[in-house]
């Protein structure tokens, strides 16, 4: 059973002007003003102008009374729209095989094709968030069984994320406006009249009476929100992707069958993807079926390809996750990201060659939704900074380190705080407490002075850390450093830390 993930960005007309403009400062308050004759209110208002008592449907006149320093910006709903699918796209291409925009301020996505993003919903929903944030967008997130219940707890929320537990939709919607339904406002409006306000109340109310007086609409947004009714989403496309399809006279569901079709229509793609001298990365099969629903595989590759054996293997290994229950009538191929590939030149078959190509390893485990990256050296003295991780089948970065000292092969994610003894200021420990345990140190090694990188922070002007390599009674070796130098407290704050394990 497939999950619905709503994600609402409640602050989209003011994070595109952000975005526009990086020079507006982050404490600096915008309100959106639309206009009507001579009519002016507040359509929509930041985070840092809520905050000051702006609110959405407020006078400008009021708000811009009420904080003088108030950033006024006219209201551009066609920006905001592209801005919006150009989202959707990117999501399109980050996350799932089936994306839609949901509304004039949301995106909704099928979490089937999101095989990278597995791993548990919520550390799902985390990194969805988390990389909403980094490009500078606020998000409110939620899954839940259907698009209707998912839309509904995203925009209820005021906190990032939400997880609706599978089969709880009735108990997390019951108290929800019924705003949230998607009804026309005339609709909600009448039904606030009548005394509703709650959808758990309309739920529970016969529906004869409200269908001779609002028609279906009612009883078809509440059986969508409960799963009575399905509700496809229709993904959006890119005009400029490269795309193929089949439609069937006749629905077919056999697995030979499909694969058949599959390999068909992979010849198909890497014939247009030829003429335009283009390799793919990302390319998803939707499978469209007769009772209106879609389920979606998508294949990944490490480096531009159009090979027609390998990927055809790719989407075979995975045509077994396909159901078609009562049929399927239209199978599309699209490259959902692809980049260009010109022809190369293959060695002589007579010529031996020692480099060997992973790529297909790369392939195979990406497409299992497992992470695969490298680590590459990066210049910088600070440990923690000096490596970063590149794709897989990213070119070879000619950099290394210079550090004339010995680095731990195992470096910990983040410092770990140890109880030392020592003689400050320049003395390793004589004894560490690391995790409860108590290591004498035996042979000890430096100090190996690292000084922060002022030009990143303001508070790294300072900061000097000690290394040390020290040996215990069993002939480990651990990597451990003193924040500060043992005596101005400015530069740190003169606790312990172990940072790394020797072989």
């Amino acid at each position: 059973m497939t999950r619905v993930v709503s994600i609402y960005l409640p602050d989209l007309a003011t994070d595109r002007i952000r975005r526009a403009d990086p020079s507006i400062p982050p404490e600096q308050a915008i309100a959106v003003i639309a206009k009507s004759g001579s009519k002016r209110w507040v359509a929509a208002a930041d985070d840092a102008a809520r905050k000051v008592g702006v609110r959405t449907g407020m006078a400008a006149a009021k708000a811009q009374a009420m904080f003088r320093n108030l950033m006024l910006v006219d209201a551009d709903p066609a920006a905001d729209a592209a801005a919006l699918e150009r989202i959707a796209l990117w999501a399109l291409t980050v996350y799932s095989p089936i994306v839609a925009v949901d509304g004039i301020d949301g995106i909704v996505m099928d979490t089937e094709g999101a095989d990278h993003l597995k791993g548990g919903e919520k550390p799902m929903l985390s990194r969805v968030a988390n990389q909403f944030r980094a490009k500078g967008l606020t998000a409110r997130v939620a899954v839940a069984d259907t698009w209707g219940a998912a839309h509904a707890c995203a925009r209820a929320i005021n906190r990032e994320t939400v997880n609706v537990p599978r089969g709880e939709t009735a108990r997390a919607v019951e108290r929800l406006p019924i705003a949230l339904l998607r009804l026309p406002e005339k609709i909600v409006s009448d039904l606030r009249t009548l005394g509703f306000r709650a959808i758990g109340e309309l739920a529970n109310t016969a529906r004869a009476p409200l269908a001779l007086r609002f028609g279906p609409e009612i009883g078809r947004r509440l059986d969508q929100m409960f799963g009575r009714l399905s509700e496809p989403i229709d993904p959006i496309r890119d005009p400029e992707q490269v795309e193929v399809s089949r439609a069937f006279a006749e629905p077919i569901g056999a697995a030979e069958t499909i694969n058949k079709y599959v390999g068909h229509l992979v010849v198909q793609l890497v014939a247009e993807l030829q003429k335009k001298d283009l390799g793919v990365r990302r390319t998803d099969l939707v499978v469209e079926k007769v009772d209106g629903t879609r389920q979606a595989i998508r294949a990944g590759t490490a480096k531009p390809a159009r090979d027609v054996a390998w990927l055809t293997k790719l989407f075979r290994d995975r045509t077994e996750k396909i159901e078609p229950g009562f049929g399927i009538e239209r199978l599309t191929l699209i490259a959902i990201l692809s980049e260009p590939l010109e022809e190369e030149q293959k060695s002589s078959s007579l010529v031996d060659e020692d480099m060997t190509d992973i790529t297909p390893l790369i392939d195979i485990l990406g497409n299992r939704g497992q992470r695969v990256y490298r680590v590459t050296p990066l210049a910088s003295d600070v440990p923690e900074r000096s490596v970063a991780r590149v794709a897989p089948a990213a070119a070879d970065i000619e950099e290394s380190w210079s550090h004339h000292w010995r680095r731990p092969v195992r470096l910990l994610d983040r410092p770990d705080q140890i109880t030392a003894i020592a003689l400050l200021p320049d003395h390793p420990p004589r004894s560490i407490t690391w995790r409860g345990k108590t290591h004498k140190v035996k042979r000890a090694d430096g100090p190996e002075r690292v000084f922060g990188e002022w030009w990143r922070r303001d508070s790294e002007l300072d900061a000097v850390r000690d290394y040390f390599v020290i040996e215990n009674e069993l002939g480990e070796r651990y990597w451990v450093f003193r924040s500060g130098d043992g005596i101005d407290p400015e530069t740190g704050s003169h606790k312990w830390f172990i940072h790394g394990i020797f072989a």
